[in-house]
């Protein structure tokens, strides 16, 4: 992944929250797609005034691409 943003989305609600921003613009807020918008606005993550992790309404985010899906293989325990 680059370091690029490819695009920037401005949050449209107050007080929306990362996983929900990544499900809308990525599809699912699983598979590393939050943790890839927090890295990409670091800013917002590490902020003890806002424990729980809104986004503020007219915050603009870097956006990069998706990332790759990760190569899971199912864990089975009972074989």
């Amino acid at each position: 992944m680059s370091d690029q943003p490819v695009s920037t989305y401005t949050v449209t609600e107050d007080a929306e929250r990362i996983d929900r921003i990544a499900r809308d613009l990525y599809g699912s807020e699983r598979g590393g797609t939050a943790e890839t918008l927090l890295t990409a606005n670091r800013r917002l993550s590490g902020d003890k005034k806002n424990p729980a992790g809104d986004v503020a309404f007219g915050t603009i985010l870097s956006v990069p691409a998706a990332p790759a899906p990760a190569d899971e293989t199912p864990v089975r325990p009972w074989e």
